[in-house]
């Protein structure tokens, strides 16, 4: 099992640790909803060092990715992200990522921890075009510094004017006392902040300075278990849960990532199941009644039929109520539909709602 750069500080703060897409990584300190409600008023920090890096570079960098990724990059201008995918020859997705323009010929390209193996081979196996790629995982450390009151505490760490960048964008800027730190706000919480890449072996001095400086707003560390309710609550899709090689972009509700614009892998079926229209469709969904959905319950309709499946649940800190995302029929994807969970025996009335769940 690896470790991060900073595995050894979460274990001296008492974190509890899980073994995640093979790192030893901290799921929690005090517990999920206090954490998630740090997040979500105040200022929290995640280690997020296990996400993959792949640097994309040369005069035909922009031709690789417009091939492997759903999204238009074309549209990117230095300082800007985007969020894409990259699909599979079946009509699935490899894994979803965010594509960062970093110069003219230069992207970043960020992927999910379990996949960056799996999806540095994928995208080798399609450079036809000589693109140069650097898998630069191993070198870079990421912290998701979020919350609300993110922006006035971390100020004072950089001469930059954080409150400026907007989501989805980036700058390349001192921050902590280190030159060249990618910060960029594409959170994946909801409630603002930023995530900081820099090399590992400045990585401690930068999460020591954080947290001085955000003392006086409560800041505290983070873990992977409030990750997940926090992204849930603003219905993001998670990789391995509510997408896989199996689900394609459109019945995943990315069809505003799904660009038809270009020519990428797999796009003239995707363009015909776009205008054939899906038969399932992920949704989100809370329940009526008490009860906690989990990732594999059925989804059934009130005569006891099984109509799909619940890919994330959880019970929502913000919301005290169970909330999920599931795939359903087509039939039963509109907004108020009534659906049933079978939650071990008992069907537990949902019904479906617009995303996110969590307004601000």
């Amino acid at each position: 099992m690896k470790n991060t750069a900073l595995t050894h500080v979460h274990e001296g703060l008492g974190a509890k640790m899980v073994p995640f897409a093979g790192y030893n990584m901290p799921v929690q300190y005090e517990g999920v909803t206090i954490e998630h409600e740090t997040v979500r008023n105040g200022v929290g920090v995640f280690d997020v060092s296990h996400m993959g890096e792949f640097l994309i570079s040369g005069p035909n960098a922009l031709a690789l990715i417009q091939k492997v990724t759903t999204n238009d990059a074309s549209t990117l201008t230095v300082g800007k992200a985007q969020y894409s995918c990259l699909p599979n020859e079946n009509g699935g997705i490899v894994d979803d990522l965010i594509v960062y323009k970093m110069k003219e010929d230069q992207y970043l390209l960020v992927v999910n921890a379990s996949n960056i193996e799996k999806d540095w081979n994928w995208i080798s196996t399609k450079n036809d075009v000589g693109a140069e790629m650097r898998n630069i995982s191993d070198d870079y450390s990421l912290l998701a510094i979020q919350g609300p009151k993110a922006v006035e505490a971390m100020q004072s760490l950089t001469s930059i004017d954080l409150a400026a960048i907007k989501y989805y964008h980036f700058e390349v800027a001192d921050f902590a006392g280190v030159s060249d730190v990618i910060i960029s706000a594409t959170g994946y919480t909801g409630s603002g902040g930023f995530e900081i890449y820099a090399k590992n072996e400045s990585i401690e001095q930068i999460w020591n300075k954080v947290f001085e400086a955000g003392k006086p707003y409560g800041i505290k560390p983070i873990g992977l278990a409030a990750r997940d309710t926090l992204r849930l609550e603003m219905g993001f899709c998670l990789y391995g849960n509510d997408i896989n090689d199996t689900t394609s972009p459109l019945e995943a509700g990315l069809g505003w990532i799904t660009k038809f614009n270009k020519e990428f892998t797999n796009s003239e079926n995707l363009l015909k199941q776009k205008e054939a229209g899906v038969l399932r469709k992920l949704v989100g969904f809370e329940l009526t009644e008490r009860g906690i959905p989990r990732h594999d319950y059925e989804i059934v309709d009130k005569d006891g039929n099984i109509i799909g499946v619940v890919t994330s649940g959880t019970m929502a800190p913000s919301l005290n109520k169970g909330i999920g995302l599931g795939y359903v029929t087509t039939e039963f994807s509109g907004v108020d539909s009534d659906i049933f969970i079978r939650i071990r025996k008992n069907d537990v009335p949902a019904k479906v709602v617009k995303l996110p769940f969590y307004k601000k």
